[in-house]
Order: structure tokens, then C-alpha cells, then sequence
């Protein structure tokens, strides 16, 4: 069992960055893939990026790549988002997740991952 808490969000102008961080329990976090979704009004919960259990290989939606950097320490238990350049599109729901087997495209799909944090607002204004 895997229980995630992620870090506030927060409302940040266009241009800015935003950290986000997600906690976890469990003795075997370091051996779960990690990722992060978001989910806009009125949009479906959509993978942003993810983290295998090593970190050494991560993915990202083509929306974010250059600005966001997934990490993770596993000595601290926490997935980490690093967002820059953010803008209004950004705006949404952020989720922390973790599963214990996904590789691959099942990654991109909400239905598969097995835990979640209860979400933190982001708002990037214009």
C-alpha cells in the first residue's frame, strides 16, 4: 500500500516556476514508477510526466518537454515536478501517482496507475 501527498500549488504568473513535490509511504516506494497528471476543467486527467524506479528513465507529454523535470529521491520518499516557463494552459489539477509495473504507453493511461494523491491546484495567469 502506497499513500502520496502532494506539496501546495499555487497561482504563478506566465513565464514563472512552480515546484511541486509529492510524499510517500510505503516501504517500497523505490521500487514504484512515479508520475504526475493533471486534469483541466472540463478535460480528461492527462499524464504530464513520469519517473521509472531508478529515475533513469523518464517520460514526458509533449506540451511540457523543456519546461517540466520529473525527479525523484528515494531516500526521502518524494517525487518531485519541477515546472518553468509556465503558462495558462498549464492551469489545472495536479496528481501525483505511483504503480508497481507500468512501462511503456500503458504509462499515458489514468485507469492503470494503482495510487493517488488527492491533487493540488496549479493557476498560471496571463
Amino acid at each position: 500500500q502506497v499513500q502520496l501527498v502532494e506539496s501546495e500549488g499555487g497561482l504563478v504568473q506566465a513565464g514563472g516556476s512552480l515546484r511541486l513535490s509529492c510524499a510517500a509511504s510505503g516501504r517500497t516506494f523505490s521500487s514504484y514508477v512515479l508520475g504526475w497528471f493533471r486534469q483541466a476543467p472540463g478535460k480528461e486527467r492527462e499524464l504530464v510526466a513520469a519517473i521509472s524506479w531508478s529515475g533513469a528513465r523518464t517520460y514526458y507529454t509533449d506540451s511540457v518537454k523543456g519546461r517540466f523535470t520529473i525527479s525523484r529521491d528515494n531516500a526521502k520518499n518524494t517525487v518531485y515536478l519541477q515546472m518553468n516557463n509556465l503558462k495558462p494552459e498549464d492551469t489545472a489539477v495536479y496528481y501525483c501517482a505511483a504503480d508497481s509495473s507500468l512501462t511503456g504507453a500503458g504509462l499515458y493511461q489514468a485507469n492503470n496507475w494503482d495510487y493517488w494523491g488527492q491533487g493540488t491546484q496549479v493557476t498560471v495567469s496571463s
